[in-house]
């Protein structure tokens, strides 16, 4: 096999992982601190998808999407933690399991009313289309640009969580939420900023990765699934973990799909087997 080829499937690998690094560091931090299992998370990856349609197809600003997306849905995940699953901590962890699925499933058939099931073509914006010449081969400009974007949202979050003071909290509370409510702070106002923070990068991932893909109603049903896993392959409440295993993920899957696409989906649960049969926590976790 031509080792261009191998080359550029590698670093599609680094961009799927990428997107994968930016859903799940929202989804390990909600499971890690405030310990609700979301599955509604790829709701909110599908929404900021449809949002960048939308506001694509008012503003023609691409870049401008990317700041208005966050901002949206980062406000409706904070209204649906303040209205609908505050009312369920302390009960029993199932209840949350029941009210995010059942949020994910009216929300996928409210995208349906609105948009219709037919999937929407998002086309790359001018300034990113084209190709970059990386020696052997060529490679989608907006690939590039989608994978160091990534990276910067990545530093940008790890630079927020370790250096600052709300930052603390969230590592705090990921270790122990009981301790940081009794030390005087508000727990349910750090909750809810932490659920639309998580929701807000979701929904960046969806718009970031709307050129890539049809935006469509299901596309988060299928990254939800692959994204717990990740969480448990990086361990959960863990930063590292999550960056590391994403980019594990993506790189597998990438280079399975090559040879056989359709175990591109398998490899990421046989990477998590192997993974938990040497380290039960996975790869840094700081919790069972």
């Amino acid at each position: 096999m031509p080792l261009n080829l191998i080359l550029v499937q590698f670093f599609n690998g680094l961009v799927l992982g990428g997107i994968y690094v930016l859903l799940v560091i929202g989804l390990s931090i909600v499971w890690g601190m405030m310990n609700i299992i979301n599955f509604s998370h790829g709701l909110f990856f599908t929404l900021g998808a449809y949002f960048a349609y939308t506001t694509f197809s008012i503003t023609g600003n691409f870049f401008l999407d990317l700041l208005i997306v966050p901002f949206a849905t980062g406000v409706v995940g904070m209204v649906i933690e303040a209205v609908l699953l505050k009312r369920l901590y302390g009960l029993n962890i199932l209840y949350q399991i029941l009210l995010t699925f059942g949020i994910a499933l009216i929300g996928r058939e409210l995208i349906i009313i609105i948009y219709g099931p037919i999937g929407k073509s998002f086309v790359t914006p001018p300034i990113l289309s084209g190709v970059f010449s990386l020696g052997a081969f060529f490679f989608p400009i907006y690939r590039i640009f989608l994978f160091f974007i990534s990276i910067l949202l990545t530093i940008g979050m790890w630079l927020f969580i370790e250096k600052t003071k709300f930052g603390s909290f969230i590592r705090a509370g990921t270790e122990d939420s009981e301790m940081v409510s009794a030390m005087g702070i508000n727990i349910s106002r750090v909750f809810t900023l932490i659920f639309g923070l998580a929701m807000a990068i979701a929904g960046l991932g969806g718009a970031l990765s709307a050129p890539i893909q049809a935006v469509e109603p299901t596309m988060g049903d299928g990254i939800l699934g692959i994204c717990f896993a990740v969480v448990v392959i990086g361990g959960m409440g863990s930063f590292r973990g999550a960056v590391i295993a994403g980019m594990i993920v993506g790189v597998s899957q990438s280079m399975v799909a090559m040879f056989i696409p359709r175990a591109s989906i398998i490899v990421v649960f046989l990477v998590m087997a192997f993974i938990l049969l040497l380290k039960p926590r996975g790869l840094f976790g700081i919790r069972d």
